[in-house]
């Protein structure tokens, strides 16, 4: 039995926690904050409650199957998952809308060509036909697998089968998501979809690399699902299992110094406390924070891609507490698209001191008792994804955001101004307050291509005995991939380096 330390309580690291247990280890878990879930957090006033990470779950397949290697009970007798339908409902520009059906082609196709016009139901369909080959070609190493040695042949190989693209003389193939939408769909309001679906992970179409289509393929896919009584709740159940495999948590525990002997991790020294000897260490923790906790290179010359630190994107989230019920048939997930999406690319990419233009804003609201005081009122999440490093400890910018973020509402939710209660900001700063990612940046996806930009730090590092977890490590940001890392840094730990994945 190894003693095994795991900084951080975030999904990847209860991931990693459990799973380590069930094989027979002793784990502690060393958490900062006074709670479990990283970013899966919950805000309650006067009756209402508001998930303020993730508000939906794609592949629940990630946590159905920790719940099956760590335990007799299921993950559906711990929680309710509920399919979302319709998946999306999209509200463009010039004032078109349309609902897509939660996982069905021929549904989609028909909503499509309806709402849009005849044969972009086809050019969708065919789309995703193309991401799924993405999705085939890339679903191993960029999941269930440890980062290969040879990661280059990801970085450098484009899985996505784009269409030849014929432009005066020459012939050309879309290289970034941007390019398949403008090429391929040849619809604004089809690239407005696809380019969302790279917005909502931080990611700016223009540079995106054409294998981000697997995002909309995985929702295509997998569905797109909702837990009873709020995200929060299966952090909760991912939490009792961790309890149940008698994981220990110390809450309010700032590790401040990763412990080395003999050229290893040995375990590590919370603020104030003694250390705490270990023969392995786990973080979850972002890259920074990682880097002042030991001065052990922790990557060798040319194992290190771009730097996940510095990534530039977090989420503006205002959450509404709103009189009288939802109208009938209300959409559970509506995406309000501007008018002029490459000025909101642009903030991104460089905020500067320019005005913030009106952004992507993804309008949740979740038909649940448990998230409103009685069924004449409804609670509502509005997001939007900023830039990190713009001024949001200026309140003139914040009070400019959120108003942005209310119109955009408005054209999503009937009679909003005239419903609303009252409304809670919660500008980038909260984020990092309870994640310790700087100014709240949000970590993306792991994705193929893009010179390996695209890519996360592998889950082991070059000091023996310490594993990166977790969404600032492969294979990135999103629940089902801190999941997978969970998966990866047990397999890596009780197998050894020769690990290669769940088969």
């Amino acid at each position: 039995m190894a003693r095994i330390a795991v900084i951080g309580a975030g999904m990847g690291a209860m991931a990693a926690a459990a799973r380590l247990a069930v094989a027979g280890h002793r784990v502690v878990v060393y958490e900062r904050t006074e709670t479990y879930g990283g970013a899966v957090r919950r805000f309650e006033r006067d009756g209402f409650g508001f998930d303020t990470g993730p508000g939906l779950l794609t592949l629940p397949a990630v946590y159905r199957d920790l719940f099956v290697k760590t335990g007799k009970a299921p993950l559906e007798d711990r929680v309710e998952l509920v399919q979302v339908d319709p998946s999306s409902r999209h509200v463009f520009a010039d004032g078109g809308e349309v609902s897509l059906p939660n996982a069905t082609r021929a549904g989609v196709v028909a909503a499509l060509d309806e709402a849009l016009g005849a044969g972009a139901g086809e050019r969708w369909g065919d789309f995703l036909v193309r991401a799924r080959e993405a999705w085939d070609r890339t679903r191993r190493p960029l999941l269930e697998e440890p980062l290969w040695p040879n990661w280059q042949v990801l970085a450098e190989k484009e899985p996505y089968p784009a269409v030849p693209h014929k432009r005066l003389l020459r012939t050309r193939r879309a290289a970034t998501l941007a390019e398949v939408g403008a090429w391929e769909l040849r619809d604004e309001r089809l690239a407005a979809l696809l380019n969302s679906h790279a917005l909502a992970h931080g990611l700016d179409p223009r540079t995106a690399p054409a294998s981000a289509a697997v995002l909309p393929y995985m929702e295509h896919a997998f569905g797109t699902w909702y837990v009873r009584g709020g995200i929060r709740e299966l952090a909760r159940a991912v939490y009792e299992r961790c309890l149940e495999r008698r994981v220990e948590f110390v809450f309010g525990a700032e590790v401040t110094r990763i412990v080395e002997k003999d050229g290893r991790a040995a375990g590590v020294e919370p603020a104030g406390g003694p250390v705490a000897e270990a023969d392995h260490v786990v973080a979850d923790v972002h890259p920074a924070r990682l880097r002042a906790l030991t001065e052990y290179p922790l990557d060798g010359e040319g194992e290190v891609r771009a730097d996940p630190g510095a990534a530039a994107s977090a989420r503006f989230t205002v959450l509404l507490a709103l009189r009288g019920a939802p109208e009938p048939g209300a959409a559970h997930r509506t995406v309000v698209h501007p008018a002029d999406p490459e000025r909101e690319w642009d903030f991104l990419a460089a905020p500067g001191g320019a005005e913030p233009p009106m952004p992507t804003v993804t309008v949740l609201r979740p038909d649940d008792p448990a998230l409103r005081p009685d069924d004449g009122h409804e609670s509502a999440v509005l997001s939007a994804v900023v830039p990190a490093r713009a001024a949001w400890d200026d309140e003139r910018t914040v009070a400019r955001y959120t108003d942005l973020l209310l119109q955009a509402a408005g054209r999503a939710i009937p009679g909003l101004r005239e419903r609303l209660l009252w409304h809670e900001v919660r500008a980038p700063g909260a984020a990092e307050e309870e994640t310790g990612a700087r100014a709240g940046a949000v970590p993306a996806p792991a994705l193929a291509a893009g010179q390996g930009r695209f890519l996360h730090p592998a889950n082991s590092t070059r000091l023996p005995g310490l594993y990166r977890v977790g969404g600032w490590s492969h294979p990135g940001g999103g629940l089902p991939h801190a999941g997978m890392s969970g998966a990866l840094v047990a397999g890596l730990i009780v197998e050894g380096p020769r690990f290669r994945g769940s088969q």
